[in-house]
């Protein structure tokens, strides 16, 4: 019989509160609030998009994702989102299949992690 070992996979995602911080600066709160709200919507649906994309190995589809995550992840402080996303466009790029399928599950996992810290971080005063 054959053992199994199961793998946890457990990155922090840290969101840069500096530029959250610089946002609500510049645009005040409720304008930052509203980008902030917009920003997270077109990030889950870009991610949805990516995902789509990669299981279907459509590749203009998924340039138009990422190509419009990329920014949106940075504006938003999502450093570590943003990378992993580069990543997985490298690895599509590469025609790596294997490499991209693993990727891109890192890049689920971070996203989602990414869009609750920034939700918690809404919760609290900036």
């Amino acid at each position: 019989m054959a053992n199994v070992t199961k793998l946890r996979c457990n990155e922090t995602v840290r969101i840069e509160q500096a530029r959250i911080v610089a946002l609500y600066a510049q645009l005040g709160q409720q304008a930052a609030e509203r980008l902030m709200a917009s920003a997270i919507e077109d990030l889950a649906m870009h991610m949805v998009a990516i995902d789509a994309a990669v299981q279907k190995n459509q590749l203009g589809a998924f340039d138009d994702a990422v190509t419009s995550l990329i920014p949106l992840a940075r504006q938003v402080g999502m450093t570590k989102l943003e990378q992993v996303t580069r990543d997985l466009r490298d690895c599509m790029r590469a025609q790596d299949l294997v490499a991209s399928r693993a990727v891109l599950a890192r890049l689920m996992r971070i996203g989602d992690r990414s869009l609750s810290e920034v939700w918690d971080l809404e919760d609290m005063s900036i």
